[in-house]
């Protein structure tokens, strides 16, 4: 029996029914919920792993719904959302969601993403260290504590996602070297670059995070045509 608790918030009864069935067949345990406010409380009152979120709902959108789980919680949320809904994806991962899939979608990529970011998220709670022993990765005035997964920024400390903050680790092991967008997504990701615009907007909402100046960034920089590096100078 799989042990994860995956909430659906989504108010196609159809859609939501049959991803019900489906993650139900893969040994998940399943909670529904048919618009954003009615998803608020059954996260409040429910311990998920996981939440799989529309965009557009009736009462509360999906939106508004993950800006209120990020201000609380950082399990994954899969957002989604129709392809003519471009700019709500968009959104959707610059206020905090971990991944997004277009309507209408194969429920085995939809099983795909979701056992990918659960197996992150795992990692990220368990504290797996993977490429180095030590604890503490200090660059200029950012500090990553691996252990307590906390980043300080100037004395302060800054609330990352869990892909944030693997995305940084990432960089802080390995200053001054270029990854490209696709190496990068599947370093964090687990699984073949198919969209490198989600590493793009994890990227731009991170230097929100930590760059005095995101015009003119002193720790993650662009190299044009190549990636992006942590700037060790």
């Amino acid at each position: 029996m799989n042990p994860y608790k995956i909430a659906i918030i989504e108010d196609d009864e159809a859609i939501a029914n049959a991803v019900e069935v489906f993650l139900k067949n893969q040994g998940y345990e399943v909670y529904k919920a048919e618009n954003g406010a009615k998803g608020w409380e059954l996260i409040q009152k429910q311990s998920v792993d996981l939440a799989i979120i529309d965009v557009m709902m009736p009462i509360m959108d999906g939106i508004s719904l993950t800006m209120k789980i990020r201000e609380a919680y950082d399990f994954p949320i899969i957002m989604l959302s129709a392809k003519s809904e471009d700019i709500d994806k968009i959104t959707g991962l610059n206020i905090g969601a971990d991944d997004y899939v277009s309507k209408p979608f194969v429920p085995m990529e939809l099983l795909a993403r979701v056992n990918a970011q659960l197996r992150r998220y795992q990692r990220y709670l368990k504290k797996e260290v993977v490429e180095d022993n030590g604890d503490l990765l200090v660059q200029k005035g950012l500090e990553l504590s691996r252990s307590k997964k906390q980043v300080i920024v100037d004395g302060e400390p800054v609330k990352l996602t869990p892909s944030e903050f693997k995305i940084l680790e990432l960089f802080m092991l390995h200053p001054g070297r270029v990854f490209s967008g696709d190496e990068i997504y599947e370093r964090i990701w687990n699984e073949k670059a198919v969209n490198t615009e989600t590493v793009m907007v994890h990227i731009r909402n991170l230097r929100d995070k930590i760059e005095v100046n995101t015009k003119n960034p002193m720790y993650i920089k662009v190299v044009w045509g190549l990636g992006y590096k942590l700037d060790p100078e």
